[in-house]
């Protein structure tokens, strides 16, 4: 990581640096807006990414994943974020960990941007979970766009998805259990033919509360349903010996993340 003489002067007020525990990586984060959670790093641990290429990042929002990605593969990564607040963060954050050439930050909002420079080899998104209608939002703005579909359906992400990823290209997207059938049926429509899935559960005796999805575009129906990830031991507090390999770099990625196994179209 670039060294950076004072990094007080790359945050505004109510910002903090935090340690992404592996690669030497920090990113900038607020209290007043959604940091980033566990299902960021699983979604950057589970894609399926390219050696090299071009990479599209949805939903950005302080940049978590993309910062993570490059860790895993060459390809130089874009990131679309329609809140100019996180946009500047996550320029920040790149800039501090020195990634410039290897990031770049769009503020655009991804049901009508369409990418310049022709389609992407993967995609990963982290949308919004909750529908409009659902949930007492108390939050501010930042968290509730984060959280709820204010800014984007699940229809917009997916087609947004189609859109710019090529032909035999990859998207990979994490989300609620409960919207599993809305979320395969979303991808069916637009050519996402989704390929692995995995679920993510608190504990061994729990249902789960998240779902990896891997689709391939224009893929033939098949799709294989990998173990579990258990996130915590038996006492409910001690996160599993996979998920600390993961948070403390030990390792780059969920097993069975290439997608080598699949056809290519």
């Amino acid at each position: 990581m670039a060294e950076t003489a004072n990094t007080d002067a790359i945050l505004q007020p109510g910002e903090r640096l935090d340690d992404l525990l592996s690669y030497d990586m920090r990113i900038i984060q607020s209290s007043e807006v959604f940091s980033f959670s566990l299902d960021a790093v699983l979604l950057a641990r589970f894609a399926a990414l390219p050696p090299r290429g071009r990479i599209l990042d949805l939903c950005t929002g302080n940049g978590v994943i993309p910062l993570l990605l490059t860790t895993r593969t060459s390809a130089c990564v874009d990131a679309v974020e329609i809140q100019p607040r996180l946009a500047d963060m996550a320029r920040r954050s790149i800039r501090l960990n020195g990634l410039e050439e290897r990031i770049s930050v769009i503020e655009d909002d991804l049901r009508a941007w369409t990418p310049p420079n022709g389609e992407y080899d993967a995609v990963t998104v982290n949308p919004p979970y909750m529908p409009l209608q659902s949930g007492d939002r108390k939050e501010n703005i930042h968290q509730a766009m984060a959280r709820h579909e204010i800014g984007c359906t699940l229809e917009d992400v997916v087609a947004a998805c189609a859109r710019c990823v090529k032909t035999g290209g990859r998207v990979s997207m994490v989300h609620r259990p409960s919207r599993l059938v809305e979320i395969t049926e979303a991808m069916r429509r637009h050519r996402l033919e989704p390929k692995r899935m995995r679920f993510v559960h608190p504990r061994s005796d729990a249902e789960a509360n998240m779902v990896l999805i891997d689709a391939l575009k224009g893929g033939r129906p098949e799709v294989r349903l990998l173990p579990p990830i258990i996130v915590y031991k038996g006492d409910g507090r001690t996160y599993t010996e996979e998920l600390l390999d993961i948070f403390y770099g030990r390792r780059t990625e969920l097993a069975d993340s290439t997608g080598k196994q699949e056809e290519q179209r």
